[in-house]
């Protein structure tokens, strides 16, 4: 969204102009949902957590300073709400389930794990790709939920090292060497799973 489109967002929302909530849903509900549901794994859950983003957002716009752009400011409350939520999941031993929809999956998140290309791919081509993805998909629900956000943000979502850090909270430098120790603890799991897989 262009900055001075955004501004002009803001002050529509800040007078809690109901059309100007529904731009923001519009324009934001996607990737809401997607880092959502990368971290939390439940269809439902997220679905159930996003609208509560929503909401608190809808709420607490009024104290939104513009210190960042108002993507970040949703991330950050995306973030520290499913965080919340996975603890208290957590705490009620949920029994988590990890609903990775091959349909929705391609059609509601874009993976940086794939990648697009100009020719239409073979049907095995095709079905190796979901396999691949939904292996990584499961490796990355096994992360620590810190690691998990990081590798989210930067490589599903492609922001910032500088974007990460205010929603995080951490330094430029914490996030890429946290974000180090993420991707090879995600690359250790992809590896065990698929020696599992192969009767290693």
């Amino acid at each position: 969204m262009a900055e001075s489109s955004e501004r002009a967002l803001i002050k529509r929302l800040k007078r809690h102009d109901e059309a100007a909530f529904n731009e923001l849903v519009r324009a934001y509900q996607a990737q809401v949902f997607r880092v959502v549901f990368r971290m939390i794994g439940d269809h439902a859950e997220a679905e159930e957590v996003a609208q509560e983003v929503f909401i608190t957002v809808f709420k607490a716009i009024k104290n939104f300073r513009g210190d960042s752009k108002l993507s970040t400011w949703l991330y950050r409350i995306a973030v520290n709400h499913t965080k919340n939520r996975i603890k208290y999941l957590a705490r009620r031993a949920h029994s988590k389930k990890r609903e990775f929809d091959e349909v929705g999956d391609r059609d509601a998140i874009e993976s940086a794990t794939m990648h697009t290309s100009a020719k239409l791919p073979r049907p095995d081509e095709m079905a190796q790709a979901r396999e691949a993805e939904s292996l990584i998909q499961r490796a990355l629900y096994e992360l620590e939920a810190d690691f998990r956000e990081l590798v989210i943000l930067r490589d599903v979502e492609n922001l910032t090292y500088q974007e990460i850090g205010a929603i995080s909270g951490l330094a430029e430098g914490t996030v890429k060497s946290r974000l180090h120790r993420a991707r090879l603890a995600l690359r250790e799991r992809v590896i065990k799973m698929q020696k599992r897989k192969a009767g290693k």
